[in-house]
């Protein structure tokens, strides 16, 4: 018996030990967390609201913005990459759900000073894979299997006004995912392209400090999906580019100059 409590007894100082052992490095380490901000024109969006005019001269409104961004990317001054991948790769924002719109990331980070941020935006070929969501929302992103399968980078749905159609709008679904080469469209594929990119923010550096929290506020400006380097016009691409990769190439480009670091919170 006394030898049972003596082992007993060591266990438990163990397990103390090591308790104590991992909330010190803990503390000397340092997170993140991620807030999404959606904007048009500086401002924040009215949803619903046939207000906004793009570059191409089309009135639209925006009813709501879905996507995914993957593979962060904190690069260091030292020269050193942290990519966040030890628990949750890819993260969901819906702008119908408010939840989605902060993403604390599990991953510690050493402390120290980092020179900018980077992620993909949508999910990479190697981890896009059809039905690894089972549940809503991400696996209502699905990308139907006879154009690629996988999951939606990007559903951005609204109305816009085509020319010469009076007050009468019409949809459009603005979405980025996997395109498709045809032999003949819209039936014989020969071969599909992978449109996730990405996107390297611009005046991202930051400092965090050992068991310091940081909150950095990614904006997506959602005017800029529709202008430079390409003019985007609703009235030549229509509402729906699922099987358009001319339009989803353009989209892909236009994305590079969407996202911004608008602002660092401690």
């Amino acid at each position: 018996m006394r030898i049972q409590l003596a082992t007993l007894a060591m266990l438990v100082i163990f397990l103390v030990s090591c308790n104590d052992d991992e909330k010190d490095a803990d503390e000397e380490k340092a997170r993140i967390r991620f807030r999404f901000d959606h904007t048009i024109d500086e401002k924040a969006i009215v949803y619903d609201s046939l207000m906004y005019v793009n570059a191409a001269g089309n009135p639209y409104l925006v009813n709501e913005i879905q996507y995914f961004i993957s593979d962060v990317r904190l690069y260091g001054s030292n020269g050193k990459v942290k990519l966040i991948d030890d628990w949750k790769a890819i993260h969901y924002v819906d702008t119908d759900i408010p939840s989605t719109h902060t993403w604390d990331v599990y991953d510690p980070i050493e402390p120290g000073l980092y020179d900018s941020i980077a992620f993909t935006f949508g999910i990479s070929e190697e981890k896009n894979m059809s039905f690894m969501y089972v549940n809503p929302p991400e696996k209502d992103m699905f990308w139907p299997e006879y154009l690629g399968g996988g999951y939606h980078y990007l559903k951005l749905n609204g109305k816009w006004l085509p020319e010469g159609q009076g007050t009468q709008t019409a949809p459009f679904d603005f979405h980025l995912g996997i395109g498709q080469i045809y032999y003949v469209y819209p039936d014989s594929i020969s071969g599909f392209v992978h449109n996730d990119f990405n996107v390297s923010l611009p005046g991202s550096g930051f400092d965090v400090d050992a068991g310091e929290k940081k909150t950095l506020k990614i904006t997506m400006q959602v005017e800029n999906w529709f202008t430079g380097p390409n003019l985007y016009d609703h009235d030549v691409f229509g509402g729906y580019i699922m099987q358009n990769q001319e339009a989803m190439q353009k989209v892909k480009e236009n994305g590079n100059n969407v996202f911004l670091l608008d602002e660092i919170e401690n």
